[in-house]
């Protein structure tokens, strides 16, 4: 009878430690990576900073989930309420974006009121991250967006029509800053995917900017 006791007790001291691992591996593993691409120049870390105004736009609690939200419309409705997004360098083939959406469950969502694809300015694409980014999930499609480097290929396909994007920045922000959904010029066609970091927690967002080719 102690015996069996103490391999039930083993047995939990077992899951407990294992549950443990999955929130300290990935903070640890996104320190490693921050130091990393603030070593070889790649990433600018933004200061935790006040947030432009921009009207229509907030950050809004989803739960526990600080998450930009718009209530921005546009003029003209496109004839389409989704469209694709493919990355190389993320194996990820095909995804759906849904056009005008705040609901990250649903999956990768176009924040209204930003560009769409092609468009002047900036479409601006959300999604969620994974504590665990070895395993693929749907509700996560952004699990492994820590491995974007500048050069990288975005390609979306909307109504017919591809659309190549080349990554020129990557940045972590405050999640208060939504002056992160601005195009970085008034001129240029760019798209921006943003998620949480470290992978699968709220603290800071990762920001990856691509430029139309």
């Amino acid at each position: 009878m102690k015996y069996g006791t103490k391999v039930i007790s083993v047995g939990f001291l077992a899951v407990g430690v294992f549950a443990l691992m999955q929130v300290i591996l990935p903070i640890t593993s996104f320190q490693i990576w921050s130091f990393a691409q603030k070593f070889n120049n790649q990433i600018l870390i933004s200061p935790i900073k006040s947030s432009e105004q921009i009207l229509g736009v907030s950050v809004q609690n989803t739960g526990n989930f600080p998450s930009i939200v718009s209530t921005l419309t546009r003029a003209t409705k496109p004839n389409y309420d989704r469209f694709q997004i493919s990355i190389p360098r993320l194996k990820m083939e095909s995804n759906l974006v849904y056009v005008d959406s705040n609901d990250l469950d649903r999956g990768l969502a176009q924040l209204p009121g930003s560009a769409l694809p092609g468009e002047r300015g900036n479409l601006f694409i959300s999604g969620h991250s994974a504590l665990n980014r070895f395993l693929p999930s749907q509700n996560a499609p952004f699990a492994k967006l820590t491995d974007m480097k500048k050069g990288d290929e975005i390609i979306i396909k909307a109504s017919g029509t591809t659309f190549l994007y080349k990554v020129v920045e990557v940045k972590v922000v405050d999640p208060s800053d939504v002056s992160v959904i601005l195009p970085p010029d008034k001129q240029g066609r760019y798209v921006t995917l943003m998620t949480c970091v470290p992978p699968g927690l709220n603290f800071k967002r990762l920001i990856v900017i691509g430029k139309m080719v």
